[in-house]
């Protein structure tokens, strides 16, 4: 059996990586110091460090003989990121580059990383190609963009392949509710529209209602966090079997305003969902849809139950059964 390490693994990506690559048949060793993830959503072996404790690494992959790595530990809020720059780069950055050294030092060879549309920046055309030049407008874009520089020196320096998988907007939980969504501060979209058929509070904001959109929103690629995880299945197999070092878009190329989200939801929840119109935030493009042709060409990936009704179907279930989230914090 294959042993592999799930950096980040506690999170809700990783977490639903994880029962896809066990379903698989690989055995996961997920490492994640618990700044984000949650013990609960996690099963088996786990080990709890930092990425920047190059040992420690050192460690979990001679004893466990981990033949490849999928590194999902990240700090990931744009508007965080604006204000503490530093801490962005020492942990996206300096934290894979000690993760890169674990794996030099004990002969690692494969990576799948979790990269971010956030490298293209926002004067951007629809959809977006995987050639479209980089330029990110944020901390956190530049740190994912510079580890995306630093596999390609890897590679050409010390044999580490690599795919680069950079998501568009992740949402969904696993069909059966068992594991979901939990950020604290939550940011993302579908699970604040669903705390708020939830608890009827009226905080749910709409930022920008004034965009050259068909409804004034926003557009944004939503992709299934499950069909998210078939990609990572795939790049990982993909470099196993000699795959060249890549990036890819992981997207669906078709969007969804935050207006036609909202809908949605009142219509799978029978709840009359609320919002306040809100002036838009700074740096907010109207439309990032992604062109996803590369994925099925290079990896032979086909989202499969990204459309918008499954995505806030299966969220509903884990946020009815978990109102309070994993409750562990």
């Amino acid at each position: 059996m294959n042993n592999l390490l799930i950096c980040g693994g506690a999170g809700y990506i990783g977490s639903h990586c994880v029962r896809i690559l066990r379903d698989a048949g690989y055995n996961c060793i997920i490492y994640d110091n618990m700044s984000q993830g949650h013990r609960k959503a996690v099963e088996g072996f786990f080990v709890e460090g930092e990425l920047s404790d190059t040992a420690l690494l050192v460690e979990i992959i001679e004893k466990y003989d981990i033949s490849s790595v999928l590194h999902f530990a990240a700090f990931a809020l744009v508007g965080e990121s604006m204000r503490v720059p530093i801490e962005y780069y020492q942990n996206n950055v300096g934290g894979t580059a000690s993760l890169l050294e674990a794996m030099r030092l004990t002969g690692v060879k494969s990576i799948v990383f979790s990269s971010t549309c956030a490298t293209y920046g926002n004067d951007v055309p629809t959809p977006i190609t995987e050639d479209v030049p980089q330029r990110p407008c944020n901390p956190y874009g530049e740190s994912k963009l510079a580890v995306e520089w630093l596999l390609r020196r890897c590679d050409e320096t010390h044999g580490i392949k690599s795919v680069s998988l950079r998501y568009f907007n992740a949402a969904g939980a696993m069909p059966d509710g068992s594991i979901g969504e939990d950020h604290f501060p939550e940011t993302h979209l579908v699970p604040l529209v669903l705390r708020e058929a939830l608890s009827g509070e009226g905080t749910l904001k709409v930022f920008g209602t004034d965009y050259s959109t068909p409804d004034g929103s926003c557009i944004r690629d939503y992709i299934h966090v499950l069909d998210l995880a078939d990609a990572h299945l795939r790049a990982l197999r993909y470099l196993e079997s000699g795959g060249a070092t890549d990036f890819i878009n992981l997207g669906t190329g078709t969007g969804s305003s935050v207006v036609e989200v909202i809908k949605k939801a009142r219509e799978i929840t029978g709840i009359n969902i609320t919002y306040e119109k809100a002036g838009r935030r700074p740096g907010d493009p109207a439309i990032l849809v992604a062109a996803a042709d590369k994925a099925k060409s290079v990896l032979g990936w086909v989202p499969g139950c990204s459309d918008l009704h499954t995505i806030i179907t299966d969220a509903w279930k884990w946020h009815k059964s978990h109102p309070t989230g994993y409750n562990d914090r």
